[in-house]
Order: C-alpha cells, then sequence, then structure tokens
C-alpha cells in the first residue's frame, strides 16, 4: 500500500482522553511516513492543546498538526481538517476514540480492494469514566434496546450500511457529493453517508476494522449528547425522509406516547391506568435486560444502572427529536 492517509479529528476539551487517540494512531501498523494527522480544536479551555503539543515533542518525526475551528462544530471541524491535509484518503476519528493497530491498514485494504466508496468498522464502547454509572451507560450505548439495529455497534459480518461512525473514504469523493454539512450540529456522518448512498455508492463497514469508543461518563452528558441527537436528526430526516429508521422512529413516538397519556390521565382514571400500565411494562423490560447482563458481566449494578442509562437515552433523543419538531411548527 502506498496511498497517503490523512487522519481528521475534531477535539474540544479533550485532555483526558487526546493522548490515548495520539498514541493508538502512532501505533498503526499503517507505514507511519504514508500517514499525516489534523486536529481540528474548537477553543478548548483544559490542557488539550498542552496534551498535543508534549506528543509532538515527543515524536518529532510524526506529522501532527493542530489547527483552529472558530465555530466550534462538528462538521466545520472535518472540513477545515481535510482542506488543510493532503493525502489522498480521508479517515476520520474522534478525539474520544483508540483505533486498533491495524484500523488504517485494513480500512485501506477493504477501500482499495472495492469495498465501498466510504469503509469503516464496528465500535467497541468503553466506560468514560470509573464509576458505575459509566459503566451503565457504556453497556446502554452497546446493548440493542439503547441502539437498535445500528450495526457498527455489534455487526458480527461485512455488510452494506447505512452508515459507519469513522469512515474512510477517498479524497475525490468530497469533490463528487460535498463536504459535511455545516448546517447540521449533529448526524453530520449520518447525512454525509446518505448523500454518498443517494450517489449510488456503498457503504461498507467489516466487524474486523474496530476501535475502542469511550462513552460519556454520566448521565448529564448522556442526555445532551443524546438530546443534540434527535434535535438535528429531524432537521436531516425534512431533506432526506427515505433515511428514516425503526430505530430512530420509537424515541419521539415512545415519548410523545408518555406525554399524551400524561394529559389524558387528567381527563378520565382509564387513561392513567393505561398509562402506568405502559410505563411499569417499560420498565419491567428494562430491568430484565439489566438482570440479564448483571449476572453476564457479574457487575450486578447493572440492574438498575442499564435501565437508567436506557431511559435518558429514550427520553433525551425522543425529546430532542419532538423539540424541533415544536420550532419548526411553532416558526412556520
Amino acid at each position: 500500500m502506498s496511498a497517503t492517509v490523512s487522519v481528521v479529528v475534531p477535539c474540544l476539551n479533550e485532555e483526558n482522553r487526546i493522548r490515548i487517540l495520539l498514541d493508538a494512531i502512532f501505533k498503526q501498523t499503517y507505514l507511519g511516513d504514508l500517514v499525516d494527522v489534523t486536529i481540528a480544536d474548537g477553543g478548548s479551555k483544559d490542557r488539550t492543546r498542552q496534551v498535543v503539543s508534549a506528543f509532538q515533542s515527543e515524536h518529532p518525526g510524526f506529522r501532527l498538526q493542530i489547527i483552529e475551528n472558530p465555530s466550534g462544530s462538528i462538521p466545520a471541524a472535518l472540513n477545515n481538517a481535510i482542506r488543510s491535509s493532503l493525502g489522498d484518503i480521508i479517515l476520520r476519528l474522534d478525539a474520544h476514540s483508540a483505533p486498533y493497530p491495524d484500523y488504517i491498514e485494513r480500512s485501506v485494504a477493504a477501500l482499495e480492494a472495492g469495498k465501498g466508496a466510504n469503509v469503516g468498522g464496528v465500535w467497541e464502547i468503553q466506560p468514560g469514566a470509573d464509576s458505575w454509572i459509566a459503566r451503565s451507560i457504556a453497556q446502554a450505548a452497546a446493548h440493542r434496546l439503547g441502539v437498535g439495529d445500528a450495526l457498527y455497534r455489534h455487526a458480527k459480518e461485512p455488510a452494506q450500511v447505512d452508515t459507519v461512525p469513522f469512515g474512510c473514504y477517498r479524497r475525490v469523493l468530497i469533490d463528487q457529493i460535498g463536504a459535511y454539512d455545516e448546517t447540521l450540529l449533529a448526524n453530520e456522518d449520518y447525512e454525509f453517508n446518505a448523500r454518498i448512498r443517494l450517489s449510488g455508492k456503498i457503504i461498507w463497514l467489516d466487524p474486523a476494522i474496530r476501535s475502542i469508543y469511550f462513552a460519556r461518563a454520566n448521565l448529564s452528558g448522556l442526555s445532551r449528547q443524546y438530546f443534540r441527537y434527535g434535535f438535528w436528526k429531524l432537521k436531516m430526516l425534512r431533506r432526506y425522509p427515505g433515511t428514516l429508521r425503526w430505530r430512530q422512529a420509537l424515541p419521539p413516538v415512545f415519548v410523545a406516547g408518555v406525554l399524551t397519556g400524561l394529559i389524558l390521565s387528567g381527563v378520565h382514571w382509564a387513561f392513567f391506568v393505561l398509562w402506568l400500565t405502559g410505563l411499569l411494562a417499560y420498565m419491567v423490560v428494562l430491568i430484565m435486560a439489566g438482570l440479564k447482563l448483571a449476572i453476564q458481566r457479574k457487575d450486578y449494578i447493572l440492574i438498575a444502572g442499564l435501565p437508567l442509562a436506557i431511559t435518558v437515552m429514550h427520553f433525551s433523543w425522543g425529546g430532542g427529536f419532538l423539540y424541533s419538531l415544536f420550532l419548526g411548527i411553532w416558526k412556520s
């Protein structure tokens, strides 16, 4: 393999994770002189830049640069990093990720074998902190009740898919379909991949291409993350309604049902019984899932932690989606 690869990374306040990412990239099996890394920093207030500078001093031959991302948004960070890099191939990573040593090698091999226009792999989700709630969030972010049939979280076989999180593609693809959409502050990967598929090209996922993803460390961070996902998902769906999947439709439908049932409960006691029965059934399903996982993992805090984390994910995602819908109706 002789193709040059530019790794692009959006970053904001990642002093605890950025060194893990840089060490993982430095240890890649793909020839080091063919790889360059551009970190687009959105104005970090912690020690992120000092950590990057220390890494640069320790590895003076490693082609690493950090650039400004004034807007602070992820799509703008990606576009700025791509414009500042020179590689034939672009590979997007996150500052709270750690690719396996052969991530670049396997990604480039799949791309050069013609498997897809954008190729990627599977996340192995790990806790973002050493706490019971961080462990619970990590398990929820990988659980089917939390994320549905998203194959990049649990695929066992290579497959053509809708999206991959840390994609690898040729730079010329940007010229063909356009850059990341900077009007979307979330779901930029999914929207980018939607345009790839609409152009007749393939998104390819190979579970042999693996990376570690560090989930949010607490419920407030998880809630903000999933509210943002839901809010911006609606804006993307208005452009590409055919990309809606059942796993994305269920949270807003569920939250709308809970709110409607709560309102109707004040009209007649029968509605309250139905509302309460539905909520209890929901919690029983989540608790049973938590019990099963707790036994498998021998981590019994998951009996409570998994239902709690999944509930936050569902209500935050669904609430963000409905709030975006409300704003759209109100402003129209």
